[in-house]
């Protein structure tokens, strides 16, 4: 095991925001697909209109973005952690996954604040000078 210096705060924001755009995009994508759109009395928006027009589909579009976002995000995380001295090209696919997935909800929002801060430390990561 090597001991090389590795950008550890942005691996684990990474790795959380990237986890929590899966998640909520996940959720939306089965809420959409599935029509589990609203738990109300009256189903929510699928009620007695059906689907509104091709929205269910836009929608669960859209919450794809967000997954495959989460699941980019995780990966580059990974992959940062495995070869540090490529931060810049990681930092910068963690960073521009990260705000694309603002368009699925963006894992709560703060998986893409996460996603971001992340991708903003790896970016800006040096490592220290050996006397």
């Amino acid at each position: 095991m090597s001991l090389e210096e590795r950008p550890t705060t942005a691996i684990v924001l990474s790795l959380i925001g990237g986890s929590l755009m899966f998640l909520s995009g996940a959720m939306m994508f089965m809420m959409f697909m599935y029509g589990w759109v609203g738990f109300g009395m009256m189903g929510g928006y699928m009620g007695m209109m059906g689907s509104i027009g091709g929205l269910s589909g836009f929608m669960s579009g859209l919450s794809l973005v967000g997954l495959v976002s989460g699941i980019l995000v995780i990966i580059g995380a990974l992959i940062l952690n495995a070869r540090p001295a490529e931060h810049t090209a990681w930092g910068t696919i963690i960073l521009v996954f990260s705000i694309l997935s603002l368009l699925g909800m963006g894992g709560f929002i703060v998986g893409a604040v996460l996603g971001i801060t992340g991708g903003a430390f790896a970016l800006s990561w040096r490592t220290t000078a050996k006397v």
